[in-house]
């Protein structure tokens, strides 16, 4: 008998956040001090990779690296966080970065991404690395790879009975294709206005977004709603799981790729959507009471202590 699947493989980008903590924004042409500057490990689908593997999930991280100082880095940080890499590195193009500026105040954060040589991977650097998805339980994607790659990897897992989550982030124009591919799709309510073309300020609005991506053949949409929660719609239920608070606002940068990172370590070991929801929604409050991206995910230990603890 064949070996069950397990664990959880992500194709997705490493970046080196570059994290700048300042009362505001510069304007165009102005400088400014700001109060505070952290390098660390980043981009959406490494921050996802520790995130499960901190949840207590076996991990594949599906990418490509330059070979340079940040993609040094990549390879230290997850095989610090147990996760085995399938990577690409390559010369001719550098590991990627991001410019994060960070409210001193509120915590939220801007972000501008350049993947570099995240940038480049193609379909058939998915389909080579295509075992790793297929002996997967659950598969992860976003859109900070080219989305032909992200679809591709959903097609795989897909094809395999591999239960796919497709983080739409950042936003972008998408073929109506990948949403059949889609057992779950976690836009936020920015990415979810700009994917449905409503305004998704409301839990009604909301819902009528949820409306749309069952409509295109998703199997469920979870949108999450910052410290609201997050929504689980599906055709048979539409139910918002209440965020948690573990502690004062610090930063909020990692938040969604806490939940997502959880998210999937929960469906990885077998709970049910709705359980799975809750346990992301525990990992992304915690995250938030933590400067950085990676640095900030959670053990499994404190999760399921906040869950216990009803926060």
């Amino acid at each position: 008998m064949a070996d069950a699947k397990r664990g959880v493989a992500i194709l997705g980008v490493f970046v080196a956040d570059l994290a700048f903590r300042a009362s505001r924004p510069p304007a165009m042409g102005e400088t400014i001090i700001g109060s505070g500057f952290k390098m660390g490990p980043g981009g959406k689908g490494s921050n996802q990779s520790v995130a499960a593997a901190r949840a207590g999930a076996d991990v594949t991280f599906l990418s490509k690296l330059g070979k340079d100082a940040f993609g040094a880095i990549a390879l230290a940080t997850w095989r610090e966080e147990g996760i085995t890499p399938k990577v690409v590195e390559v010369d001719d193009q550098p590991t990627g970065a991001a410019y994060i500026f960070v409210d001193e105040v509120t915590g939220e954060n801007a972000i501008i991404v350049v993947p570099g040589a995240a940038g480049s991977i193609t379909p058939a650097d998915v389909a080579a690395a295509g075992d790793a998805i297929q002996n997967a339980a659950v598969f992860v994607t976003q859109l900070e790879q080219p989305v032909e790659s992200a679809l591709r990897g959903l097609e795989i897992a897909n094809e395999a009975g591999v239960v796919t989550i497709f983080n739409p982030a950042p936003a972008a124009t998408l073929d109506d294709a990948i949403y059949p591919l889609c057992d779950y799709v976690t836009p936020n309510e920015s990415e979810a206005a700009l994917l449905t073309g409503m305004p998704v300020g409301t839990m009604e609005e909301a819902r009528k977004a949820g409306d749309f991506f069952l409509s295109k053949g998703v199997g469920s949409a979870l949108i999450t709603l910052g410290e609201a929660g997050a929504l689980l719609h599906t055709k048979e239920q539409s139910t918002l799981v209440p965020a948690f608070r573990a502690g004062p606002v610090v930063e909020t940068t990692g938040a969604g790729d806490a939940f997502n990172g959880g998210f999937a370590a929960a469906l990885s070991r077998g709970m049910d959507s709705a359980a799975a929801a809750r346990f992301g929604c525990a990992a992304a409050g915690i995250s938030v009471t933590r400067a950085g991206t990676a640095p900030s995910m959670p053990s499994l230990a404190e999760i399921n202590a906040l869950i216990s603890s009803g926060s």
